[in-house]
């Protein structure tokens, strides 16, 4: 089974703009597929740095973009070679004197920032940057958002014929990342101290990081923790969601909430097999609050700014939307088809005045909540962003 992938116009939009493309996303989310499919239309060649043979083209870039001057050329896992960045700046230049100005060069990379610095700071004005995410409820279709929620939206657990398989394929996408990508990539942490940190972080799915608590946990310093947290947001396996700065004056939450990106991921680093037991595991909630903010960040434009707001006084809200029309959005996350507002909500409304307030549930239907407030569906977070 195929699935369209909803990056796919995007993709193609951004290199018929632009002379290169820079595409992340972590290892096996389908970056090559959705690549090669695109570039099929432009005759790509097709390069994988992590084959020897491949790598080895590339070690004198310039004569082999000389020897195929008209073709597009992916690059897949580019951090495997980033001596290539310096030379590509002088080949789009010339190229752009030739008359060929957009569709040049496609880059992909597992790693974020890192291969980000290294484009933006060699590429500036000549680059697009797109991230592939895992599936989403509008690729994999309405009906199967339970599914998605369990397996997660990595392609080959998602497709995978039962639930034992999914699960075998993200133990053994846990294992690889530990005991080869991660070492790949220079740091030397045993490979047992970090799984023991990230299944630490997929207990506490969702909630603020708490660095000594887990130094303690795993006998190590605040610095160390914050470090191996560093990492995983870098290799896109976790996100870091920032508290809201207000000019309310009032005492802010200062640290972070911490989420595995995945929930798929999140829920074989805690074990759980199957849909019937993560409803009944203590993680149930913060999993949920974890996958809508995914699918949010996934339809969402990258102008727009997001955050969590929390004081000490107990107003909460679970996603801050700040939109590029300078609209502010207060949206609360509830897994319930019957939803309540916490009082939290209420203060956090009073107190920031968002131009919308909504509660994205577990249910079908859209529908007023009341005092001003929206009930959405989760299958129409798409909407809410056209």
């Amino acid at each position: 089974m195929k699935i369209h992938r909803g990056l796919t116009e995007q993709l193609a939009a951004a290199l018929n703009r632009a002379p290169a493309v820079v595409l992340t996303g972590p290892r096996q989310v389908g970056k090559t597929t959705l690549a090669r499919d695109v570039g099929h239309e432009y005759n790509a060649i097709y390069l994988d740095l992590e084959r020897p043979a491949d790598l080895a083209k590339v070690q004198d870039f310039e004569q082999y973009c000389k020897a195929y001057p008209d073709q597009m050329i992916i690059l897949d896992e580019v951090q495997r070679a980033p001596e290539i960045f310096a030379p590509l700046r002088g080949i789009i230049d010339e190229r752009r004197r030739e008359g060929k100005r957009t569709g040049q060069f496609l880059l992909l990379g597992s790693a974020s920032l890192e291969l980000l610095k290294q484009s933006s700071e060699s590429l500036a004005g000549r680059i697009a940057q797109l991230e592939l995410q895992p599936l989403t409820g509008a690729e994999v279709g309405a009906g199967n958002i339970l599914k998605l929620w369990s397996r997660g939206g990595f392609p080959e657990s998602y497709l995978a014929k039962t639930d034992v398989d999914s699960l075998a394929w993200r133990n053994d996408f846990i294992r690889t990342y530990l005991e080869r990508d991660i070492p790949q990539l220079g740091p030397r942490i045993a490979s047992e101290t970090l799984r023991r940190f990230w299944i630490m972080l997929a207990h506490n799915q969702g909630q603020t990081f708490n660095a000594a608590l887990l130094a303690r946990g795993l006998d190590l310093s605040g610095a160390t923790i914050g470090r191996y947290l560093d990492l995983m947001v870098d290799l896109l396996l976790v996100r870091r969601l920032q508290p809201w700065s207000s000019n309310q004056g009032k005492r802010m939450v200062k640290s972070p909430k911490v989420y595995i990106r995945d929930s798929g991921i999140c829920h074989a680093l805690l074990g759980i097999e199957t849909l019937n037991a993560l409803m009944g595991h203590p993680v149930v909630g913060g999993s949920w609050e974890g996958f809508i903010v995914e699918t949010i960040f996934a339809h969402k434009s990258p102008s727009t700014q997001a955050g969590f707001y929390r004081t000490s006084a107990g107003a909460e809200v679970d996603l801050i939307l700040s939109t590029s029309a300078g609209e502010l959005w207060a949206i609360e996350i509830k897994l319930t088809s019957a939803p309540r507002v916490a009082r939290g909500f209420h203060l956090a409304c009073e107190d920031l005045r968002p131009t919308r307030k909504i509660i994205i549930h577990g249910g079908d239907d859209n529908y007023p909540f009341g005092e001003g407030i929206e009930a959405i569906s989760v299958k129409s977070i798409p909407d809410l962003f056209k």
